[in-house]
């Protein structure tokens, strides 16, 4: 079944905008067809009962769907990468659980956030999140957030029980500090959020490692191959599934 997030509670049941589109001209659904409407991070089984102007009316069965959310918070804040692959993290860390998208500008970013195309970027970004929420049959949109300079970034630091770098002079060292070991630990100790912090291509500077170390991350290995910019994050998301689920 089809799967359509709305902002409202399941008891004022309205599809508007591109979604009640979808479904008439782009699905060609009819009254008495099923879908999945996501309130309130709840899926919810329901019948289109009507369609009104530009609005699908459906009612829930009462039936619902378990959620497929990881167990923990995971946010990922990566340093602002090339052309079109912040679109490609967005994406497929959605599919892989991802709960938030933090950019940042970091030392080694080439490219940088244009104020006056931001809030369109952004958007874009954000509705790349939702049709991948929809697709991974999720009951969370991620939201993207607008990119902090790295200094607004370690503030956030506090607000995450563990945070994580994927540093690639870890990565060298000849006896590095397996991700999957830490991973137990914040398995076992129930933790709740995380923030994983990749750097853009060229990764992580010294001195930004050095200062996140100090604001309280830790480093994680994510093994001895040095990884894209666009791979680390979903690396690391897969491990985190395989830990936690």
């Amino acid at each position: 079944m089809q799967r359509y997030f709305i902002e409202t509670a399941i008891e004022n049941l309205r599809i508007s905008g591109e979604d009640a589109r979808h479904i008439e001209r782009v699905m060609r659904m009819k009254q008495g067809d099923q879908i999945v409407v996501v309130a309130q991070n709840i899926a919810h089984i329901c019948t289109i009962t009507g369609f009104e102007g530009d609005e699908v009316v459906v009612d829930a069965t009462g039936e619902t769907i378990p959620s497929s959310e990881l167990p923990i918070q995971i946010t990922v804040a990566c340093g602002l990468p090339k052309g079109d692959k912040l679109e490609l993290i967005t994406q497929k860390a959605t599919e892989l659980g991802m709960f938030a998208l933090l950019p940042f500008e970091a030392e080694r970013s080439i490219v940088k956030w244009d104020k006056k195309k931001g809030a369109k970027k952004q958007e874009r970004l954000q509705k790349i999140a939702k049709e991948a929420a929809e697709q991974a049959h999720r009951t969370h949109i991620p939201t993207v957030y607008e990119p902090v300079t790295f200094k607004q970034l370690l503030q956030e630091i506090d607000q995450f029980d563990a945070v994580f770098i994927a540093d690639e002079e870890d990565a060298k060292a000849e006896k590095r500090t397996r991700f999957a070991d830490k991973l137990r630990l914040v398995h076992d100790q129930k933790l709740t959020s995380m923030l994983i912090i990749f750097g853009p291509e060229g990764g992580i500077s010294r001195i930004e490692s050095e200062a996140l170390l100090q604001a309280g991350a830790q480093t994680m290995s994510l093994g001895p191959r040095i990884l894209r910019a666009e791979t680390a994050p979903l690396y690391a998301l897969s491990a985190i599934s395989y830990e936690f689920e």
